[in-house]
């Protein structure tokens, strides 16, 4: 592995169930012809199932040598290029036996940590002490990492579709539907949730839409019914406007999208035994950052639920935390939208204008609500992450699919349902999903305090764990 060995690494290593590059730690040496061509476009099209069968049989974090990196990404070539960000860049790779015998074929994604940025060794040791030992289907998977002389990389499973950030604000790219929305906030939040409720918990720190990626593998659905419901509504559009989707925009639907947490390079453990909080360096995005956090440098779990509430708001609303091509009051997000969030008049202007009101209005007040809780200035006011996944299932719910579909439907012109080919819903057999109201609908600045927390102030905000 090269010059890499201090105490500390030593230390992760053991810890991360390393696996050496081969017996005699040689090298062995190949032409380019030999090794497998990530940029040939058939090396990744239709591989997305062999990807995720093959990727749960990487249960150890593989020792790289910096040549075989070189090899998958032909010696980091420009085009090979995915994106770069403040460790460095990422590199798109492949991965098989003609890299190293008995490695399964996996498309990875190959970051080379940048030397004269502003993350260095500290945050690349972060990365693979924690994802080298933390394993959650919402969490990036760590393949492998090199370090060698002064070259520190890691490997990590190749995501399909890219980050939250690019398909939420991209305007070239299908807008998000409703369903889809909610379900990567889920997904995320069971993330954060893992995290915080580990042996040793987490504090992720950096939590935003370009660190949330997106998989392309399918989630299980509550029902047989429900899959097939989704399925038939992806066709909903085809055979219902004629247009081709001119008169009217096609929404990315949520059966196919899998929110992991990336990037940990800032993370950090979380307080201890009578500890209240961890005081650290002030690290992160603006925007995104707790405001008691950039103020004391008082690190804890509801700092990650503040930075969940932000991104939560820019799936609502469709706008970026900070926005400096807006009006002067709309440039905050959280200034300009979290006084609406409680009214249930206001609400309805600053939900996404592109999802076309296809959504439950009931199900968009409940978000609302989970947000405007996420973002109190107080954090013992905010829900715990456990709280924020419970409030979250519900809205999943088959029953929100189908007012998703009858609102699409409503909307189109009564000679479609006229037409020889039009679609029946298939509405026979659908379970309705119970959802519990565990925010009020109308919140008040003075709620109640029903939790036998004694730190909680019965005059102050609602406490953490609302019910």
């Amino acid at each position: 592995m090269g010059n890499c060995g201090t105490r500390e690494e030593s230390a992760v290593i053991a810890h991360a169930q390393v696996t050496g590059p081969n017996k005699t730690g040689e090298k062995k040496h190949r032409s380019m012809s030999d090794l497998s061509d990530p940029s040939s476009t058939p090396r990744f099209v239709g591989m997305e199932e062999d990807s995720r069968n093959n990727v749960g049989l990487y249960t150890d974090v593989i020792a790289f040598t910096l040549y075989e990196l070189e090899t998958i990404t032909k010696s980091f070539r420009s085009d090979y290029i995915l994106g770069e960000g403040g460790f460095g860049t990422v590199y798109k790779g492949y991965i098989d036996e003609n890299v190293r015998v008995g490695l399964k074929s996996l498309p990875v994604a190959v970051k080379v940590l940048n030397k004269e940025g502003l993350q260095g060794h500290r945050e690349w040791l972060t990365e693979v002490n924690f994802l080298g030992q933390l394993r959650h289907p919402n969490l990036v998977k760590l393949i492998g990492y090199c370090c060698e002389d002064d070259h520190r990389l890691l490997v990590y499973e190749f995501m399909f579709r890219g980050s939250l950030e690019n398909h939420l604000f991209r305007k070239a790219v299908s807008p998000l539907s409703w369903s889809t929305r909610m379900m990567i906030a889920l997904g995320a939040a069971k993330g954060l949730a893992f995290l915080h409720n580990a042996e040793r918990p987490v504090i992720y720190r950096d939590f935003k839409t370009s660190n949330i990626l997106l998989d392309s593998g399918g989630i299980q659905c509550r029902t047989e019914q429900v899959h097939q419901l989704v399925h038939w509504a992806s066709g909903l559009v085809k055979a219902l406007d004629p247009t081709g989707g001119k008169g009217g925009r096609i929404m990315a639907w949520g059966h196919d999208y899998t929110a992991k947490l990336s990037d940990f390079g800032l993370a950090k453990a979380g307080p201890q035994g009578d500890e209240t909080h961890v005081s650290t360096r002030v690290m992160g995005t603006y925007g995104y950052a707790a405001p008691e956090y950039v103020m004391t440098g008082h690190l804890t779990a509801r700092s990650d639920v503040y930075s969940f509430g932000v991104v939560l708001l820019e799936l609502l609303t469709g706008r970026r935390s900070v926005d400096k091509t807006r009006p002067g009051k709309e440039q905050n997000l959280v200034d300009w939208a979290r006084p609406k969030l409680n009214d249930k008049k206001k609400l309805l202007q600053i939900i996404d204008p592109r999802l076309e009101n296809q959504y439950s209005m009931r199900a968009a007040q409940k978000a609302c609500s989970l947000a405007y809780y996420c973002l109190s200035q107080n954090p013992k006011a905010r829900p715990l992450m456990s709280d924020v996944v419970e409030t979250l299932e519900p809205l999943q719910s088959s029953g929100d699919a189908m007012n998703e579909i009858s609102s699409a439907a409503s909307s189109l012109p009564v000679s479609t349902f006229r037409s020889k080919h039009a679609v029946q819903f298939p509405t026979r057999g659908l379970a309705e999903y119970p959802i519990r109201q565990r925010f009020p609908g109308n919140i008040s600045a003075a709620a109640g305090c029903r939790s036998p927390n004694p730190n909680c102030s019965p005059s102050g905000p609602a406490p953490c764990r609302v019910r």
